[in-house]
């Protein structure tokens, strides 16, 4: 026992949590003194000794000794209302938040530097600000609401197609990725490392394009594809009788694609009604997201044609090709899991926050 404050006991909670306190490297230097006064107070250490061994005075010792005795765990913490107030004006914390929303004359966007020098605060104050309220003026992303008259009856029709597919039938994603680009970087870059991230010259040397097309197979995740120099109404006719030839014959074919006009074309549409097994199914206009293949389209550019270098279309097409057949060997299917009626709340809530 130390002077008139009755011994310490400690439950094996309370000692697990103060040891933590001590050994954690995040735990605050008050912190970790409060817990080891209590520790070495409960090792029957006189007030005396613990302070002289922690390089305090006895008053400090006696405190956090009789807070934990009479609070436990709870008194070790500062209590309410302690600590430097805060400094900055609510007007300007205001300022900050409102004009975050309005951009200044003739610029797009606040920065953290220029809202600091029209409040004058530090560059940080205001960053801190920003982060606590979920504010990013840097960032913007891109949308784009259709105003397709039947946007609704071409939703639920293609939608339909993913959620329940008909029986005996294939769903194919169908599109064009047109100008794909075989650019060559004007010098050699290095590659990934330990240490250091890969380069790329600025520059470039354009050596042409090339437009794949390619039919998603919606239930299998293989690939009808076919690359050619146009994409044109002619080569998307070419395209649909190598989807004709490489499909099991007798089966229904419903197509999903967008309303460009070369799928429309009167050429197409002759030939499509001399192939009844053939169904298109058009996407609203402005929602290519609806149709999956554009999700291949994403990684094909990712893993093939952003990153790479090419000295003619050739080498592009070859990659291409090969990043094709080791796709289809382990195919990969993209499955669609959102609710349709998720989806239409979610574009009914953007239009009416949409201004006038």
């Amino acid at each position: 026992m130390s002077g008139s404050f009755p011994e310490i006991v400690l439950t094996d909670l309370d000692r697990s949590a103060l040891e933590r306190t001590v050994r954690s490297k995040t735990s605050e230097q008050r912190s970790v003194l409060r817990a080891r006064i209590v520790l070495l107070s409960a090792a029957g250490q006189p007030d005396r000794a613990v302070a002289q061994q922690l390089g305090v005075n006895r008053h400090t010792v006696r405190l956090w000794r009789q807070r934990f005795g009479e609070q436990g765990l709870a008194g070790l913490e500062d209590a309410p209302g302690r600590g430097r107030k805060p400094v900055l004006d609510s007007k300007v914390k205001e300022a900050i938040l409102t004009g975050a929303v309005q951009p200044p004359a003739n610029r797009t966007r606040w920065s953290c530097r220029s809202m600091a020098r029209a409040q004058k605060v530090s560059p940080s104050t205001v960053q801190r600000i920003w982060s606590r309220n979920d504010i990013q003026p840097h960032l913007t992303r891109t949308f784009k609401i259709s105003n397709d008259a039947r946007f609704e009856e071409k939703f639920w029709d293609v939608i339909g197609l993913y959620l329940n597919p008909p029986d005996k039938a294939l769903v194919l994603c169908c599109d064009e990725k047109s100008q794909c680009q075989a650019l060559e970087r004007t010098q050699p870059a290095l590659p990934l490392g330990v240490g250091h991230i890969r380069t790329a010259t600025h520059d470039y040397i354009r050596h042409g394009t090339v437009t794949l097309f390619a039919a998603l197979n919606y239930l299998e995740g293989k690939i009808v594809s076919m690359l050619a120099a146009q994409h044109r109404h002619q080569e998307w006719l070419r395209f649909l009788k190598k989807i004709d030839r490489q499909t099991p014959k007798g089966m229904d074919l419903h197509l999903i694609v967008d309303n460009y006009a070369t799928h429309k074309h009167p050429e197409v549409r002759t030939w499509l009604a001399k192939h009844p097994r053939f169904h298109l199914h058009f996407t609203p206009t402005s929602a290519s997201w609806m149709n999956l293949v554009e999700r291949f389209f994403r990684d094909l550019t990712e893993d093939v044609v952003r990153e790479g270098s090419f000295r003619h279309v050739n080498e592009l097409c070859d990659q291409i090709l090969a990043y094709l057949a080791e796709r289809n060997a382990n195919p990969t299917r993209y499955t669609w899991n959102a609710k349709g009626e998720d989806i239409l709340r979610k574009i009914q809530q953007a239009k009416q926050a949409l201004p006038v």
